[in-house]
């Protein structure tokens, strides 16, 4: 009998193997275990505007496109992330000036990860 520990879409599992009665085929059985996720959470600095702009899929973030203090216009890139080779802009859902950008080049962010907000 083995144990493992596995991941399937954030989901941790603790899973024993072990030889099945005759088939010589192995048998598992999984039981989901409570963990904590293993990538730190990114806060909003303390001077963090009231408008989000999120991750829109999973990826790396490849580059900030505005700095703290730079005014934006609904549409304008604030940050570009990759996703599945491509770049994808991820733009201000409104105008205002960037309060904080909550991220830096080549982070791993999931997908509704607050990127920066605005004012």
């Amino acid at each position: 009998m083995k144990n493992y520990t596995i991941t399937v879409n954030g989901n941790v599992y603790d899973v024993t193997v072990e030889e099945g009665a005759g088939s010589g085929a192995p048998v598992a059985a999984a039981a989901p275990v409570a963990k904590a996720p293993t990538a730190p959470v990114k806060k909003a600095s303390a001077g963090a505007g009231s408008i989000k702009v999120e991750a829109g899929a999973a990826g790396k973030v490849l580059k900030i496109n505005a700095n703290v203090g730079q005014a934006v216009k609904k549409g304008d890139t604030v940050v570009t992330i990759e996703s599945m080779k491509m770049e994808i802009p991820m733009v201000a859902p409104a105008d205002g000036t960037v309060a904080s950008v909550d991220v830096a080049a080549g982070d791993s962010v999931e997908a509704g990860t607050v990127l920066a907000t605005l004012n």
